[in-house]
């Protein structure tokens, strides 16, 4: 079959944005019965960050997205296409649109991709197949969720976890020898969706036109030993398949960039895969998991603060609700 990549892809620059309340583990224990101790021991998490006041989802992804394109020659007209891949979206009907009309990219198409803790990565695979297919030449993906309004406060097993944040991609064509999005490999198992979820509870209430369907979406619950099984379990597999597909090795990787969701899991994939702690990129302790920011907002710091070198071979892996995963090899070119 003739391939219909016509074009590479290249990252031209990252960005990110957190909000300024934050919140850490003694603050917690003032709400429910633990310790900072109790919660780094088991998760690696000493404080994260909440969005407060009337700052919104869409404030936090716009200012990741500035922050992007500030670091290239393009401006947000420029930009063809903006995936926001979020699970807690402004609006129902998606917010993609909200955040091409804050930054003021009137030219671009806007959509939502709802994919929790993974939702960077497909959106960056999605973006990936309308440039090397050449229908999109400029094209901004972000990661942003606020898990905070749908985190029950009162429980320890779960609040003690999420953070908010925002991360941004810009990805632009270019010829197939500059290309450095190499691979990716995705994954589904809707089977287990009940393991991590926001379940919507119907109500008794009922009238004329929706008897029985008026309801409420309710909070976070999650079985954690299930997921961590289920992490450690299927990362290293689709890491391990990514690599073979394009024939390279573990050995080859300088940096392993997992979802930022507890530092048992990091430790355990890293371990299972012979790589060393020292090319394990996390940013957990100060925010917590931020689901589909995780990776960007972790890859923007690492960038900025110079340990992502140029030409450096990044493996970035994403996991969680759904159940989803996969992983996305990227060869970076400043």
């Amino acid at each position: 079959m003739k391939s219909s990549i016509t074009q590479g892809v290249k990252m031209l620059a990252t960005g990110s944005a957190v909000p300024d309340l934050c919140i850490n583990n003694e603050l917690i224990s003032n709400i429910v019965d633990t310790s900072d101790e109790w919660i780094f021991n088991r998760t690696g998490i000493k404080e994260r960050r909440i969005l407060s006041g009337s700052t919104s989802l869409i404030d936090i992804a716009a200012l990741a997205s500035i922050q992007a394109l500030d670091k290239t020659n393009i401006n947000a007209l420029d930009l063809d296409l903006i995936i926001l891949a979020t699970s807690t979206p402004n609006d129902l009907f998606g917010s993609a649109s909200q955040l091409q009309a804050k930054i003021g990219a009137s030219r671009a198409i806007a959509f939502d991709i709802t994919a929790a803790c993974s939702g960077f990565l497909i959106a960056m695979v999605t973006a990936a197949q309308f440039i090397q297919n050449g229908s999109y030449n400029n094209v901004l993906v972000v990661g942003a969720d606020v898990l905070s309004k749908w985190t029950d406060w009162s429980d320890r097993r779960t609040c003690i976890l999420f953070g908010d944040g925002a991360g941004a991609a810009i990805l632009q064509s270019c010829s197939l020898l500059e290309n450095n999005i190499l691979g990716f490999n995705l994954n589904t198992n809707g089977q287990k969706f009940d393991q991590l979820n926001i379940q919507y509870e119907y109500s008794k209430k009922e009238d004329l036109f929706s008897t029985g369907i008026k309801g409420n979406f309710k909070y976070i619950t999650m079985n954690g030993k299930e997921v961590y099984k289920f992490a450690v379990s299927k990362v290293p597999q689709s890491i391990q398949c990514c690599l073979s597909s394009l024939n390279l090795s573990v050995k080859q990787i300088n940096w392993l960039l997992l979802h930022q969701a507890n530092e048992r899991i990091l430790n355990a994939v890293a371990s299972r895969l012979m790589i060393p702690s020292e090319k394990v990129i996390s940013n957990l302790s100060k925010y917590g998991n931020t689901s589909a920011a995780s990776i960007p907002l972790a890859l923007n710091e690492a960038i900025e603060d110079s340990r992502i070198q140029s030409g450096d071979l990044v493996v970035m892996s994403g996991f969680g609700a759904g159940l989803t995963w996969g992983t996305l090899i990227l060869r970076w070119n400043a």
